[in-house]
């Protein structure tokens, strides 16, 4: 049982009762896609949202060399039309318009959307499926390039949203995608990454049966160091045999097969590898706190909440966290009801270990705030293992 991951408490709000909700990752034994069920509406999770891309300064940094990536390989210029869903507060849109490329953003947080238009990127307020992609194609007309990254998993109708792509798209367009592989997730115990906001896990084999359903065929595939291991699939209408399906799509599709993706069996085996990493992570924080050492969080994302809901870690374990993000501060982690504070507080505090719950980032935070060595502080992630920097 967990509370949503980005619904973060207001002092206020500390002696409120809190909905908790089954966190359970399904497998369809048709088609292989990995969901949890849907217990609240996006509207709920996403009208207001707490996530900036922007206060990551490597993910910006990812953004721009995808944007300069994408101008060279597909001949984007003035007179190219390119659209992002879930365009968040223009982080990636932004370098588009650097570059004099013509762009669109679909976001549906009006709050994180200001953002984006404050920064030149033109923003439409809308959730995306069929009904936008058509409202979309008459108001602005049909993109060169469309893409989104990290969306993919947050759409509760996957059907609706991928055939509003297939609907938006020009004919000599192309689709680019970027989401964290199950593959990876699995392989590296990343069960941090599931939570409510989540409703669908992809490999390669699933979400090239999703498109090829709406007529989008996959044509290349790119694997991501991102978000702890991300693919980038490359589609184009199925009609357009211009793009030729390169040899990664053939490749990537054999190791999933191989790795045994089109059996169950794989899919059972990952939670007693989730329970072994529970175990691991409490041995280490309870033997820490019997030695009276002083331990922080850092961060406060979304994965960081499925970890500390699972593990139970409160403030019994941790005595803060800290977050760049404002909207987070003075805040308290759902469920577990840690404090968030700004990052100096660190300095302040001068903690014994530093437990880095966004770990994805953890060569940005450990660069960031490396002067706990000052005091002799020392950083630690939690996954795939327990390991002490």
């Amino acid at each position: 049982m967990s509370p949503l991951c980005q619904t973060h408490i207001a002092p206020h709000q500390l002696h409120d009762m809190e909905p908790f909700y089954p966190l359970h990752a399904y497998v369809c034994d048709a088609c292989l896609l990995v969901q949890l069920q849907e217990f609240v509406s996006p509207q709920a999770i996403f009208e207001e949202y707490a996530y900036f891309s922007s206060y990551s300064t490597s993910w910006v940094e990812h953004a721009r060399r995808y944007a300069q990536m994408a101008i060279e390989r597909f001949h984007l210029g003035a007179n190219s039309k390119v659209m992002e869903i879930a365009s968040n507060d223009g982080y990636l849109l932004q370098h588009f318009v650097a570059a004099g490329v013509p762009v669109l953003g679909i976001e549906p947080a009006a709050n994180v959307a200001k953002a984006a238009v404050e920064r030149g990127v033109a923003t439409e307020v809308r959730f995306f499926g069929r009904e936008t992609a058509a409202l979309i194609a008459k108001t602005h007309g049909r993109p060169d390039l469309l893409l989104g990254n990290n969306v993919l998993a947050h759409v509760p109708d996957l059907n609706d949203f991928v055939a509003g792509m297939k609907l938006l798209l020009a004919p000599g367009g192309v689709i680019t995608m970027e989401f964290p592989h199950l593959m990876r997730l699995m392989a590296d115990n990343q069960f941090d990454t599931i939570y409510h906001e989540h409703f669908s896990y992809f490999s390669f084999l699933a979400v090239e049966k999703v498109f090829a359903h709406h007529g989008i065929t996959l044509f290349d595939v790119e694997e991501l160091p991102t978000h702890g291991g991300s693919l980038r699939i490359f589609g184009r209408h199925s009609e357009n045999t211009a793009l030729a399906v390169g040899p990664r799509v053939a490749a990537l599709r054999q190791r999933e097969i191989d790795d045994g993706f089109l059996t169950l069996e794989r899919y059972r085996s990952f939670g007693d590898q989730v329970v072994a990493t529970k175990r691991r992570i409490l041995s280490f924080l309870i033997d820490a706190k019997q030695r009276g050492k002083k331990i922080v969080g850092y961060g406060a994302p979304g994965k960081g909440n499925t970890l500390l809901n699972y593990c139970g870690i409160r403030t019994d374990f941790l005595d803060f966290t800290v977050d760049a993000n404002p909207y987070k501060q003075g805040k308290f982690t759902p469920g577990t009801r840690i404090p968030i504070l700004a990052p100096d507080k660190i300095r302040q505090a001068r903690p014994d270990y530093v437990l880095i719950l966004p770990w994805n980032l953890k060569d940005e935070i450990s660069r960031g705030a490396a002067y706990i060595a000052e005091w002799g502080g020392r950083f630690v992630v939690p996954i795939p293992d327990v390991q002490v920097l």
